[in-house]
C-alpha cells in the first residue's frame, strides 16, 4: 500500500487535521501519514523519502509577506511556519516527481511554490471578467453541501480523472484563490465567475490542485467523481512506489548525454542550465550516465583534426576534474562490474565516450590513447562525413565521401574491437551502418537512435536495420530528441514510449535501451531531464513490461554488449 503524506494545520494544541482527509485516503486504499508543521530541512527530506504521494490540505490563509506583498483585507489564521514548510515540501516533491494533490489552500500553495501567485482576498481584489457577479466562495452551508458548479477543461487530466465530467458541483470555503499559475501549471477548471478552481501540471507530472474539498463530498450525488480525485492520488502514489522499488533493486543507465557541452561545472549542483546534474540524478534515481565528449564535424585538415583531438581531451579532462571534486557522490567507471559496487556505495557512476570519430583524425594510435583515458564507446561520426565513414547527414557537401565505411574506417573498427571500445553507429549513414555490422567482430550499438517507421528521419533506424542489429546481438537505445520522435517536433514521453514499444516489437526486448541525449537537445515533455527518469519507469511499468524487461531496457542490454566488447 502506498503512503500518502498529509500536511496539517497548527493550532493551540499542536498539529491538527480534519478526519475527512485521512478517512478519504484510507477509503482509496492508501496509508495516511500526517506531516506536522515544522522547520527542519533534513527531517523534511527524510519524510519525503518515506512517502509515495502528498496531499496538501486546506487551512488558514497564506502569509503574504512570504510573497513579497503587504497584508491585505480579511487575512486570518496565518501560520508562517506551516507556509514555509509547505513551500519547501512542494518544491522538493516536485523535483523528486512525487505525486501531489492540493485541496483548497493546498492548491494555492502548489501554485505559489511553483512560481505562481494568489489573490489575498477575492472580494476586495478580484473583478469577474464575465457578467456574473463574484460567487460567495466562503459558503455558510455545511462542508457536505455543494453550492456552485465548476466547468472542467475538456481534454485535461482533471476531466480524465473525473470520468469525463466537464461540469461538477462543488463546495467552497475560501476567500483566497490562485491568481497566476506560472509556467509549471495551467488552469483546468473555473467557476462561473472565472475564479480558478483547479490546476494541473503543464509538464505531464502527477500534480493536481482543486479549490474545493472533495474529501467532504464523497457521499453526495457527484460523490464518485470526488472520490476519484483521492483515488487518483493513491493510484499515482502506488505507481510511484513501484517505480521507486524497481530503482532501489536495479541498476539504471542512460547511454548518452552531452552535459559537458553546457559546462561540466553545472553537474555539481542543481542547475537551471543542465538537464543532467548530481541533484537531478538523485531525483530521478538514475544510477549511471554515459557522458560524451562531443565534437562538431569540422574540416578534414591537419589543423581541424588536431583541434578535434584537443577538444576531446579537454572535455575528458573536465569530466575527470568534476568527479575528483565530488568523490562522495560520483565515481568514474570503466567496466560493467564496477557499477553495482558503486550503486551499493550510494553513489552515482559516470562513464565516458566520444561522439564523433573526428577526435582521432587519421591516427589509429589515438584509439589506444582514448581507451586509456577510459572511454567505453566512440560514435564513428556525427553530422557530416569524416575520415572513418559517411554520416546520415551531409554537411557542406554535395555527396558522401566514401559510400559507407572508408578503408581507414575498417582499420578503426578492427582496432576498437581489439581494444574493447564499443562501436557506436548513431548518426551514421545506412550504408555505413551495414558496413560496420559486416566488419565488426563484436556487437555494435546505436547509443541514441529511434525508429524511422514512426519518424522518418535519416538519423533513425529502419526496421531492417534494427533486425540486422539484433541478429548481430547489438542494441539500439531510444533517444528523447524531439525531432527524432515526431516530424513536427512536438514530442512527449508518450512518443518516446511508442518508439521504444516499436523497437521492442521489431528487435525483441533484449536489444533495446534508453539514451536520452540530455544536454544535446534531448528531453521531451514528461521526460525533460534526469529528474524525470523515474517517470519513464512508471510509464513502462504501466505498459506491458515486467521488472525483468525493465532491467534489460534500463541498461542490462547495453552492459551485456559492453561486457562482450571488453572481453579479451
Amino acid at each position: 500500500m502506498s503512503i500518502i503524506g498529509i500536511t496539517s494545520n497548527f493550532g493551540e494544541k499542536g498539529s491538527q487535521l480534519a478526519k475527512a482527509y485521512y478517512d478519504a485516503v484510507l477509503g482509496a486504499g492508501g496509508v495516511p501519514l500526517i506531516i506536522p508543521p515544522y522547520r527542519n530541512s533534513k527531517a523534511l527530506r527524510e519524510t519525503l523519502s518515506l512517502v509515495d504521494g502528498l496531499l496538501l490540505s486546506g487551512g488558514g490563509d497564506i502569509d503574504p509577506t512570504l510573497l513579497g506583498e503587504k497584508p491585505g483585507q480579511g487575512l486570518s489564521g496565518i501560520c508562517t511556519e506551516r507556509d514555509m514548510l509547505e513551500l519547501e515540501l512542494i518544491r522538493e516533491a516536485y523535483h523528486r516527481q512525487i505525486p501531489m494533490l492540493g485541496i483548497c489552500r493546498g492548491e494555492q500553495m502548489i501554485a505559489i511554490a511553483l512560481s505562481g501567485s494568489i489573490y489575498q482576498d477575492l472580494p476586495s481584489e478580484y473583478t469577474p471578467e464575465t457578467d456574473i457577479a463574484l460567487l460567495p466562495h466562503s459558503q455558510e452551508e455545511g462542508r457536505d453541501v455543494t453550492t456552485h458548479e465548476v466547468a472542467v477543461e475538456p481534454g485535461s487530466l482533471l476531466e480524465k480523472v473525473l470520468g469525463g465530467r466537464t461540469c461538477l458541483a462543488v463546495n467552497s470555503f475560501h476567500h483566497q484563490a490562485v491568481k497566476e499559475c506560472g509556467r509549471h501549471l495551467r488552469v483546468t477548471a473555473r467557476s462561473a465567475d472565472g475564479v480558478t478552481e483547479a490546476v494541473e501540471s503543464t509538464e505531464m507530472k502527477s500534480i493536481l490542485g482543486v479549490q474545493w474539498h472533495p474529501e467532504c463530498l464523497t457521499e453526495t450525488a457527484d460523490g464518485a467523481a470526488h472520490r476519484a480525485l483521492i483515488g487518483w492520488l493513491v493510484d499515482e502514489a502506488e505507481s510511484f512506489h513501484r517505480a521507486k522499488a524497481f530503482h532501489d533493486r536495479n541498476l539504471t543507465l542512460d547511454s548518452h548525454c552531452d552535459t559537458p557541452m553546457v559546462g561540466i561545472d553545472e553537474f555539481t549542483h542543481r542547475s537551471d542550465k543542465a538537464l543532467v546534474d548530481i541533484e537531478k540524478m538523485d531525483d530521478g534515481r538514475l544510477d549511471v550516465s554515459v557522458m560524451v565528449a562531443y565534437l562538431p564535424q569540422g574540416p578534414l585538415t591537419d589543423e581541424g583534426r588536431t583541434d578535434a583531438r584537443r577538444l576531446a581531451d579537454d572535455t575528458l579532462d573536465s569530466i575527470e576534474r568534476m568527479a575528483a571534486g565530488l568523490t562522495e557522490r560520483v565515481v568514474l567507471a570503466r567496466t560493467p562490474d564496477e557499477l553495482s559496487r558503486i550503486k551499493e556505495s550510494g553513489r552515482h557512476a559516470i562513464m565516458t565516450g566520444i561522439e564523433n570519430g573526428y577526435a582521432i583524425g587519421h591516427d589509429i594510435a589515438a584509439l589506444r590513447h582514448f581507451k586509456e583515458r577510459g572511454i567505453v564507446y566512440m560514435t564513428l561520426c556525427h553530422n557530416g562525413d569524416n575520415d572513418i565513414c559517411d554520416s546520415a547527414r551531409l554537411k557542406n557537401a554535395e555527396r558522401h565521401l566514401h559510400g559507407g565505411v572508408s578503408a581507414f574506417g575498417r582499420e578503426v573498427i578492427a582496432e576498437m574491437n581489439r581494444l574493447g571500445i564499443m562501436v557506436d553507429m548513431s548518426h551514421a549513414h545506412e550504408r555505413s551502418f551495414y558496413d560496420a555490422l559486416e566488419i565488426s567482430s563484436r556487437p555494435i550499438v546505436c547509443s541514441h537512435s529511434s525508429a524511422r517507421a514512426l519518424c522518418d528521419h535519416p538519423r533513425n533506424l529502419t526496421d531492417a536495420q534494427m533486425r540486422a542489429l539484433a541478429a548481430h546481438d547489438g542494441v539500439a537505445q531510444v533517444t528523447l530528441y524531439e525531432g527524432f520522435l515526431r516530424t513536427d517536433g512536438k514530442a512527449t514521453i508518450e512518443d518516446a514510449v511508442a518508439h521504444l514499444n516499436h523497437m521492442v516489437d521489431v528487435m525483441g526486448v533484449e536489444h533495446v535501451g534508453i539514451g536520452t541525449d540530455f544536454d544535446g537537445d534531448g528531453g521531451v515533455k514528461g521526460a525533460a531531464s534526469a529528474s524525470d527518469v523515474i517517470n519513464i519507469t512508471r510509464r513502462l511499468l504501466r505498459e506491458r513490461y515486467s521488472e525483468d524487461d525493465l532491467r534489460l531496457i534500463w541498461g542490462g542490454n547495453f552492459l551485456r554488449v559492453m561486457r562482450q566488447v571488453q572481453q579479451r
